[in-house]
């Protein structure tokens, strides 16, 4: 459980907290209160991980307590599972109607209710891990370029082109999640390139440039450290999206599918991008000349079927594209 955060047991009746103490005991922290206003001050003091909560107390019900926690920005997002004799459908609607998670009824069955809880703590901890990558993602992102001359948005909004040229090429519901996440991880490997070349306001040497490419390398070496698929995904894009559709990118010289389609994919994304964004050293180009420089790039650079279908789907890329300069602009007004 995150943090040893305790279970939060609320009853009128002491008989049925001692009960659920005593099923809970040896399995959970758990803290207790007698009472509507004496849960909502327990969850404060506790922050607790999870909430049984009794419905029919005398000061306020569990419905309304629900409601009051439901409202708050700073405990909406706790479970709260009723424990009630209510046994009418409607009494268990109404519970789920307000945000509860779960309803057991009275009297309680011992195997249900360490069944329940350990599924809802189960789902606690599954959300706080993925809370906990996007940390991570949002980290690796940001420090690819955070001594490049890149405004902030554009790792996520080129993401969100990745995924929407993946999916018009059928990738599956679930890969297009990974690729938007792990596309922006596609510069990680900048961490190791000194801001000297990075920052440079005029063309790199040949030196430089060598320097310069050994960023995929070391990103795909950083990012390779986990086994986790989207990592892993992660780590073949950081390595293949300056590869080229003919053979002549870098650092592999890869050519055709032998690079990864996720690359490929990202390969137009991020140019895409880097050419309609406005830069310290350049305005950002018009449409019509960045569809006309990855025309003319199409079998070379990058791979004809994705230009096609990028041109297909470009209403898609010009919606995203708007929402993301939105956002750009509100960031840059904070």
């Amino acid at each position: 459980m995150p943090a040893n955060r305790p279970i939060l047991i609320v009853d009128d009746e002491p008989n049925n907290l001692a009960l659920l103490r005593q099923i809970l005991k040896d399995d959970y922290p758990l803290a207790f209160a007698q009472g509507g206003e004496a849960a909502l001050a327990g969850v404060a003091k506790h922050r607790p991980s999870l909430i049984l909560l009794d419905i029919q107390m005398p000061d306020l019900d569990g419905y309304e307590v629900c409601r009051r926690l439901k409202a708050d920005p700073a405990t909406e997002a706790i479970p709260v599972i009723f424990v009630s004799a209510l046994a009418e459908v409607g009494d268990e609607a109404a519970g789920f109607a307000i945000g509860g998670v779960d309803y057991i009824l009275k009297p309680v069955s011992a195997p249900i209710v360490r069944a329940r809880v350990r599924t809802h703590l189960s789902l606690v901890r599954a959300s706080e891990l993925e809370k906990s990558q996007r940390a991570a993602i949002y980290m690796l992102g940001e420090a690819g370029h955070h001594n490049d001359t890149d405004t902030g948005v554009h790792i996520w909004r080129m993401a969100a082109y990745s995924r929407a040229l993946a999916e018009a090429v059928g990738w599956p519901a679930g890969d297009l999640a990974m690729i938007e996440l792990a596309a922006p991880m596609h510069d990680t490997g900048k961490v190791a390139i000194p801001d000297a070349i990075l920052r440079k306001p005029g063309p790199l040497t040949e030196a430089e440039w060598a320097v310069m490419r050994t960023h995929a390398r070391v990103g795909h070496q950083i990012l390779s450290m986990s086994d986790a698929p989207l990592f892993r995904m992660a780590a073949e894009i950081a390595l293949g999206h300056h590869e080229k559709w003919d053979g002549s990118g870098y650092p592999e010289g890869a050519s055709g599918a032998a690079i990864p389609e996720s690359a490929r994919i990202v390969a137009v994304a991020d140019v895409f991008d880097a050419l309609s964004m406005r830069r310290p050293y350049k305005e950002a180009w018009p449409l019509e000349k960045v569809l006309a420089t990855l025309d003319q790039a199409a079998g070379t650079h990058f791979e004809p079927r994705l230009i096609e279908t990028f041109h297909r789907i470009l209403p898609t890329i010009c919606d995203l594209k708007e929402q993301w300069d939105a956002r750009e602009t509100t960031r840059a007004a904070e």
